[in-house]
């Protein structure tokens, strides 16, 4: 706890022990009475209460509102017994009349003003309590519901394998495996995302990741992989669909450049573009064809591309010659 939350937090204790406070009150008084006696022959004739003031402002703001009323009593007392003339009594005249009338006027503003400030600071720090206890219980739930979603998108990819097991058709059993492979990659993206341990995100590292994860699921050990990723902030609401497509071209490449246990490497990089961002997924398979144009595709993963690429509102190309296929997208992060 920093100096300042356990000086409020012994205040608090003290504004709320009202022995504490009485005894607080009564210690100021006697200090405000004793520094009073002796500045009697300095001060000039008038000023009665000019050490008691300073004692019901401190006590009101240190004790409370009835420990400052407390020492508003005594204190106005005192002065009226030991410094207003007659001395050493409490004659009313019209002039003490009017000096207590001051007197009375002047500590009741000023210990009704502490009081409200006080209590509206109170009123502050139980809100902020209150606001950081729902922040902790929604970032819980939200956990909690990410968890679900997470575990929920692994019971459809497993129930998709066992329903594979039953298909026969060829053509089929490789549609039932790319939607179990994407249900599963979803899945995975929702633990590394919303990881409840995780700090900070490091696009690198989350790339890299999520590069070995595809990479082992598809059981590609004799495709070499590198990512490289610069320091670079994306939207909460962006990173999914980047990672999605990168999963997509990943897959895209360990399908087409290397298939059949053709050795081969994929680069990936992540760059900053003219204030945009611009994600690379190179390989040096056998490249594409001529008359290869992207638009033109018809193959669920790149409908899949393009669709995400439309929903960030980026750009995405697709180039190859005989040194391999590079897929790049271009987006606003």
């Amino acid at each position: 706890m920093s100096k300042s939350g356990s000086m409020q937090a012994a205040l608090s204790r003290l504004r709320h022990n009202p022995v504490l406070g009485q005894l607080f009150a009564v210690t100021a008084f006697g200090l405000a009475f004793a520094v009073r006696v002796v500045t009697d022959q300095i001060l000039p004739p008038g000023y009665p209460f000019v050490t008691f003031f300073p004692a019901v402002i401190l006590t009101t703001f240190v004790a409370g509102l009835w420990p400052g009323v407390m020492a508003s009593v005594l204190s106005g007392l005192a002065a009226w017994y030991f410094f207003i003339p007659p001395l050493w009594s409490f004659h009313l005249g019209e002039g003490t009349a009017l000096a207590l009338t001051f007197y009375t006027v002047v500590v009741v503003v000023d210990v009704a003003v502490i009081h409200i400030m006080i209590r509206t600071l109170e009123q502050l720090d139980e809100e902020r309590a209150h606001s950081a206890a729902l922040t902790s219980q929604t970032q819980v739930m939200f956990s909690e519901m990410q968890h679900r979603v997470s575990n929920n998108l692994q019971v459809i990819s497993s129930l998709l394998m066992i329903s594979q097991s039953k298909v026969a058709d060829p053509a089929a059993l490789q549609v039932l495996e790319q939607a179990r492979s994407r249900v599963a990659t979803l899945g995975r993206l929702h633990r590394m995302l919303h990881d409840p341990t995780d700090q900070g995100m490091n696009m690198e590292e989350y790339l890299r990741g999520l590069c070995a994860e595809v990479i082992d699921a598809a059981g590609a050990a004799h495709v070499a992989w590198e990512v490289a990723a610069e320091p670079v902030e994306i939207a909460h609401d962006k990173l999914i669909p980047v990672a999605l497509i990168m999963a997509e071209l990943l897959s895209n490449s360990l399908e087409h450049a290397f298939a059949n246990g053709r050795p081969g490497k994929v680069w990936i990089r992540l760059t900053r573009d003219d204030g945009g961002v611009c994600l690379t997924v190179r390989d040096n398979g056998p490249g594409l064809p001529k008359t290869f144009e992207v638009d033109a595709q018809t193959s669920l993963g790149l409908r899949i591309v393009r669709a995400l690429a439309g929903q960030l509102g980026g750009r995405f190309t697709m180039r190859g010659d005989d040194s391999g296929t590079m897929c790049q997208l271009v987006f606003t992060p």
